[in-house]
């Protein structure tokens, strides 16, 4: 399959690489050349489109979400986090089947498209169900086990850590993980290190979210929970923290030492009163920031132009500095980022060798003009209708507000509706 995108205002996001009016021509999945407009040739195009000198620039990556709790929206809100999980969230899970869990899936891939969203960092259950969707979708996924006390053992992880990491085109994939300090036992969280050393792998954990959190984990342990987490041997080769709003000193020497990432889910935070992440302290120090929406019982949607206007105009105040975390930053936090922290490094950005996941913003509406900045544009003023194609693995899978999936999107809304009440009312 060979397509090439033309006329198109080009952002790769490499380093100090300006904007650009060229094209882009892909081999199957992966990018063959980028760069300005060529002259007709020889070449018999199976696809060809004109952008149009719309912007064409790398898909947003969510680095922390859980796709299937769409079947929690607007169902458990206006509650604090642990009665929030304890009340509402945990009983309702208990009633999901893998079925159920295809089709809160498929949902939530329809709504991260529209977003610009090409692939996401998923922690959830029904591992096998979620692949299925996102095979079927041709969405980009990397899973992370969500075991606690009260589901998964470590044999699973490691059985979903081979099972999932064999898939050549990097469609799906699978990092090592656990729900939380608070659900989790030492001796789970020493067999998981045990598994990270073995594998020489990352570990990526819910960490630090609410000061509770950080209270109870205090008087269990003496010490934070980055400390904790990393004195029982997780992080000794990296790993990815959600969240992360409620930092001790030491914390921060930790993360720069294990060269770890955080995942900052500003929507998610603040509705359930969680706190606001020091993300310009992370960056001075030279910790890695990426973005992520949480699931949908937390946020409510799925959107990444909203939590790239609030990680900044967060800090912006808390800082109390107009000049914390600009445009280009959060631009960088939310396409190689994220690529980064989910370990896609193959998708970060639009260059020769990397895979095709991309999208073209419409820059011919209000919100979009004067075209004077693009990048602060897409960061203060952009939206998901500006969203006018996404592209994964060189396949259209939206564009002008269609969907080109497995399923109709009728199919899609009825059968998620449809289990949504069976195990709601």
């Amino acid at each position: 399959m060979f397509t090439r995108i033309y006329n198109a205002r080009i952002l790769t996001m490499e380093t100090d690489k300006p904007m650009f009016l060229g094209e882009i021509q892909i081999k199957d999945d992966t990018i063959t050349y980028v760069g300005s407009m060529m002259k007709e040739g020889n070449v018999k195009w199976d696809k060809e489109i004109d952008a149009d000198q719309n912007l064409v620039m790398p898909g947003f990556k969510d680095a922390h979400t859980h796709s299937a709790m769409t079947f929690l929206r607007s169902h458990a809100d206006d509650m604090k986090l642990d009665e929030w999980l304890n009340i509402r969230v945990f009983p309702a899970e208990k009633k999901l089947t893998g079925e159920s869990v295809y089709w809160f899936t498929t949902l939530a891939i329809m709504e991260y498209l529209t977003s610009g969203i090409t692939a996401a960092y998923d922690m959830y259950f029904y591992v096998d169900d979620g692949a299925r969707a996102v095979r079927d979708s041709g969405f980009r996924y990397v899973f992370c086990d969500s075991i606690n006390n009260f589901d998964g053992t470590v044999e699973r992880v490691e059985q979903d850590f081979l099972r999932l990491n064999q898939d050549a085109s990097r469609q799906i994939s699978h990092r090592l993980g656990f729900h939380a300090e608070y659900t989790t036992s030492r001796e789970i969280m020493e067999k998981l290190a045990a598994l990270a050393e073995k594998y020489q792998a990352p570990v990526s954990v819910h960490c630090s979210e609410t000061k509770k959190e950080v209270e109870e984990c205090r008087e269990r342990s003496g010490m934070s929970p980055v400390a904790y987490l990393d004195s029982l041997g997780l992080f000794e080769y990296g790993g990815t923290l959600f969240h992360c709003v409620h930092m001790d000193e030491g914390d921060f020497e930790i993360l720069k030492k294990r060269g770890i990432y955080v995942v900052t889910n500003p929507a998610s935070n603040l509705k359930l009163a969680s706190g606001i992440a020091p993300i310009k302290r992370f960056l001075d120090e030279g910790i890695p920031v990426a973005i992520g929406t949480d699931g949908a019982a937390s946020n409510n949607c799925l959107d990444m132009f909203r939590e790239m206007f609030l990680v900044t105009g967060l800090q912006k105040v808390v800082c109390d500095d107009p000049e914390a975390v600009p445009a280009m930053e959060v631009l960088r936090m939310a396409t190689i980022g994220g690529a980064h922290a989910m370990g896609l490094s193959e998708c970060d950005t639009l260059s020769v060798g990397k895979k095709a996941d991309l999208i073209m913003i419409d820059l011919k509406q209000p919100n979009m003009q004067p075209l004077q900045n693009l990048e602060k544009n897409l960061v203060y003023s952009g939206s998901k209708q500006n969203v006018k194609m996404t592209m994964i693995g060189g396949k259209v899978l939206y564009e002008d507000g269609r969907f080109y999936l497995k399923h109709s999107v009728e199919e899609v809304y009825q059968k998620a509706n449809a289990f949504a009440r069976e195990i709601l009312e």
